[in-house]
């Protein structure tokens, strides 16, 4: 069937097996014209992109990589649906392009088999022709496009070449005909007697929720139904159906027949592409050994590619932690500019007068908004070399390293990286994750991937292992270090308990064989790099952003509201004025800088009073009697709650709490916040409220709970659904309850 009119704007869907350049190609086409998001109810991003040839207007939407049309979970199930038209809010394609490896074309051409049987006009794009010619492949494309009667288009998507040719292809689409002349099956007549029959008696039911748009059962549809007894079969029959004991017949008559379900449909389709490669492929006599080929003897060896590897993921990542402390800084410089403008200071009258609104934008919007892009450096250094490692192919070799390892704990080997990313931030790292096809798997990463303790974390610790670890121990100045070195190993060794536990019970499921085709060394694209990077930095901003600053809010109204002025600020109203009166009339002098001094001091006494008369200092001490068997008073409590759009909160709320104000520096401050937190004393008993267990058991909350709304909504993000962020918050939580409560509970016994 031919396309008989050209539609307002021609769907093109892109599929292909990984590593076939599906995505540079894409990128080539599109360029900077596309949007990313995620499939309904499923974990799969949605890269839709367009083009204009020749007036023509293209979609082009980016399916997952896939070696085969045969689904075993919902995510799976996206580009079947999307192809067929069953997706919900997504117009069926027009057509379809094919990206195939040239390198590869007896494994790839198993796919295009199963895209052609779906009646839709089919371009195959013969990606990565230098990397055949390089291992001695002469490929004729003119010859493979007569026998797949389909047009064929040799490409090297990384450099451009062909892209164009392609180009005028799509654009000629409404000439093309049907991809499946009838008849062409590949499989045998007793398996499509079967399907037939089974295709009729599907068109007789009545079923409230259809299979297609127009009611029917597609023939794609009843084909995958009938070879594949497992997933499909559950999500489309209800469990008393009585289709099910007629597919179980039909099965039985096909193995009888010679035909066993589902081995019949791997021999059918490589017969195919045998017969479709008939005198397409030419091989030179020998091999020529090629550059990935004596690059792999280094860089997959067990001893020499693992410590490369070790470090070049240690160079990684320490240049994305200094490095990023430039950007960072100067982001933070330009948060608190931001907010001088609004508030001004003792020389300078700001934009808004003191008050609520003023309080709102300056403590509620503007750090909202610098807590998130304060990530935005490290995001973009990360995905700069993990684009780098996936261009240039080494992402695969760093997965077939480390999948023995990670197997272990029923992860496989691509979980590795987004862990390892999670030590400098968990954002990108869960971000990272993306690159794990297997949901369980995936899953299980995002989830354990918050435990590794981030930077974030680093102010927490750094301030009470100052103030409480004594060096004039056996172990001397290594004690310190020593206990900061175990914070790391904590998260490290309760998130393989996680994994393993979660891989065992919610997530249960074979750890998948580790099954990765280790694609030829390239080059990697620029463009290609940069434009990964760029598209994933904006995509934190755009969608975590909003609802991080929202919280971020909410945070600040319980901390601000109520506002009862008079009983707070009357108290100190006579020495202020007497205060700014001397100030007004004395010069320059040590006198001068005490009476400063001490307005700064009673400009923090007041802070600390509103926090303590609001909302959530209220909260704080509501909780007490919950958090006081970790050895917590109200207002550690109520930091920790104060903390939860970010761990770094944690050190302003103490600095209010203790009379410093909320601009609290963890270097310049630390000696005086220090001297802060030894004198705290318990209002009922007088006893000092800080001491070796209660330091241990707050590092060790921080180790392990989940104070980080950036986390949680870029957890939402990638996983579609809020069911997984509040389960990540409430097990690590949970964790870190447990986990501070028999520190602080042991280490009284022992260290008190």
């Amino acid at each position: 069937m031919a396309i008989s009119t050209v539609p307002a704007t021609t769907v093109v869907a892109l599929i292909g097996n990984p590593n076939t350049g599906k995505s540079t190609l894409f990128n080539a086409l599109a360029g900077m014209r596309q949007r990313v998001g995620n499939y309904p109810g499923v974990t799969v991003e949605k890269r839709v992109g367009h083009m204009t040839v020749g007036g023509r207007r293209f979609a082009l939407v980016d399916l997952p990589g896939t070696y085969s049309l045969a689904p075993r979970s919902p995510d799976e199930m996206v580009a079947v649906d999307v192809l067929l038209g069953r997706q919900p809010g997504e117009e069926m394609p027009h057509a379809v392009l094919c990206i195939v490896d040239a390198s590869n074309l007896e494994r790839n051409l198993y796919l295009v088999n199963q895209v052609r049987e779906l009646g839709l006009p089919v371009v195959v794009a013969l990606n990565m022709m230098d990397v055949a010619d390089g291992r001695g492949l002469s490929i004729d494309a003119e010859r493979l496009s007569r026998q797949l009667g389909a047009p064929v288009v040799p490409l090297v998507a990384h450099k451009r070449k062909g892209v164009e040719e392609l180009r005028r292809i799509l654009a000629s689409l409404d000439a093309q005909p049907s991809s499946t002349p009838a008849g062409d099956s590949p499989f045998p007549a007793a398996f499509q007697n079967e399907l037939a029959r089974l295709h009729d008696a599907l068109q007789t039911r009545i079923d409230e929720s259809p299979p297609s748009a127009d009611g029917r059962w597609p023939r794609f549809l009843v084909e995958r139904l009938l070879l594949d007894t497992g997933y499909l079969e559950g999500s489309l029959l209800a469990g008393d159906d009585p289709l099910r004991a007629e597919l179980r017949s039909a099965r039985s008559r096909l193995k009888s027949a010679g035909c066993p379900v589902p081995s019949v449909e791997a021999v059918a389709r490589y017969g195919w592409v045998a017969k479709a490669l008939d005198g397409v492929v030419t091989r030179r006599k020998q091999r020529p050994a090629t550059r990935s080929d004596r690059l792999d003897r280094v860089l997959t060896h067990k001893i020499w590619g693992s410590l490369l590897f070790a470090l070049l993921m240690a160079a990684i990542f320490s240049l994305m932690f200094f490095v990023a402390q430039w950007p960072m800084g100067w982001i933070e410089s330009a948060v608190e500019y931001a907010k001088w403008l609004i508030a001004g200071d003792e020389t300078k009258a700001g934009l808004l007068a003191t008050g609520p609104l003023q309080s709102l934008v300056v403590d509620g919007v503007i750090s909202g908004v610098g807590g998130v892009i304060i990530f935005l450096p490290q995001i973009l250094i990360l995905f700069f070399f993990i684009g780098i490692m996936e261009d240039c192919g080494y992402m695969a070799r760093a997965a077939f390293l480390m999948d023995k390892l990670m197997s272990k704990v029923g992860l496989s080997g691509k979980s590795f990286i987004p862990l390892l990313s999670s030590f400098a931030c968990a954002v990108p790292g869960i971000m990272a994750a993306r690159v794990i096809e297997n949901r369980r798997d995936r899953l299980a990463t995002v989830l354990v991937a918050p435990l590794m303790s981030c930077s974030a974390r680093l102010p927490v610790y750094t301030i009470l292992i100052a103030a409480f670890i004594p060096t004039t121990t056996l172990l001397g100045p290594f004690l310190p270090g020593l206990v900061m070195f175990s914070m790391y190993v904590l998260g490290m060794a309760v998130a393989v308990v996680v994994a393993f536990v979660l891989k065992r019970t919610i997530l249960r499921g074979d750890t998948p064989p580790f099954v990765m085709e280790l694609p030829s060394y390239k080059f990697p694209s620029t463009r290609n790099v940069l434009y990964r990077m760029f598209d994933r930095g904006l995509a934190f901003v755009r969608r975590a952003g909003t609802l991080i600053v929202a919280v971020t809010i909410v945070i600040w109204a319980l901390g601000y509201y109520p506002r009862d002025a008079q009983n707070v600020e009357d108290p100190y109203r006579a020495e202020m004025a007497a205060i700014d009166t001397a100030l007004r009339s004395r010069p320059a002098s040590p006198e001068r800088d005490g009476l400063s001094d001490r307005k700064a001091e009673i400009a923090n006494e007041i802070e600390e009073r509103y926090l303590e008369q609001s909302l959530l200092g209220r909260t704080g001490k509501w909780v007490e009697p919950a958090v006081r068997p970790l050895g917590w008073d109200w207002r550690i409590g109520c930091a920790a709650i104060a903390s939860f759009p970010a761990r770094e909160v944690v050190m302003s709320t103490l600095g209010v709490i203790y009379n410093l104000g909320s601009d609290v520096d963890p270097d310049a401050d630390a000696d005086r916040l220090t001297d802060r937190l030894k004198a705290a004393r318990w209002d009922d008993t007088g006893e000092p409220v800080y001491n070796v267990p209660v330091a241990l058991s707050i590092m060790v909350f921080f180790a392990l709970c989940a104070q980080c709304a950036s986390t949680l909504v870029t957890l939402k993000r990638e996983t579609n659904s809020w069911r997984w962020p509040v389960f990540a918050f409430t097990y690590m939580t949970i964790l870190a309850y447990l986990g501070a409560l028999a520190t602080y509970q042991v280490g009284r016994l022992f260290l008190s």
